[in-house]
């Protein structure tokens, strides 16, 4: 992968259905960067409230928030690229996230309402249940031409986003 993006930090964001975690794996492959998966972070009261179907708020979701940051921190220290997931539906969560680290940059995962709605009824197995799709929608506040960050639409394979995700990686200064 070319130089410009050798010391970068992926955020991939969006809202719980959107694949972070399928296209965090698959640039994580493409690129041979580590990645983690932001959802582990949680703490446990968190994941018992989102099980119980009870939306998080700011105060729930700012250690998991610090929890994030401890991570970036370390690669930042060790000189290295990495991707993480991370939902980082407000401003003000992503401004926490790259307060200090020009290296951060997102990957915002962008979808229809309904096409997450299809996505969320075919998966099982996590925490997050498909009836808090609409507070995360509340939630969301779509990334800015300030920020640094790359939007993609999901109505496309996981390999053909990743691969647009990569050429527009590109672009980045």
């Amino acid at each position: 992968m070319a130089n410009n993006i050798s010391n970068k930090i992926l955020i991939v964001m969006g809202v719980s259905g959107s694949g972070k975690s399928t296209i965090a794996r698959l640039l994580s492959q493409a690129l041979g960067w580590p990645m983690r998966e932001g959802d582990d972070l949680h703490p446990p009261a968190n994941i018992e409230k989102m099980r119980h179907r009870i939306p998080l708020n700011d105060d729930d979701r700012r250690p998991w928030l610090a929890a994030i940051v401890q991570v970036i921190d370390t690669w930042r220290q060790q000189d290295e690229a990495g991707i993480i997931t991370c939902s980082a539906l407000k401003g003000r969560y992503r401004d926490s996230l790259t307060a200090g680290r020009p290296e951060v940059c997102f990957i915002y995962l962008q979808g229809s309402k309904e096409l997450i709605q299809t996505r969320l009824a075919r998966r099982s197995g996590h925490f997050m249940p498909p009836e808090l799709l609409d507070s995360q929608f509340a939630d969301l506040e779509e990334p800015t031409q300030q920020e640094c960050a790359v939007t993609v639409d999901i109505a496309e394979t996981p390999e053909a986003i990743t691969q647009r995700i990569l050429a527009q990686l590109q672009q980045l200064p």
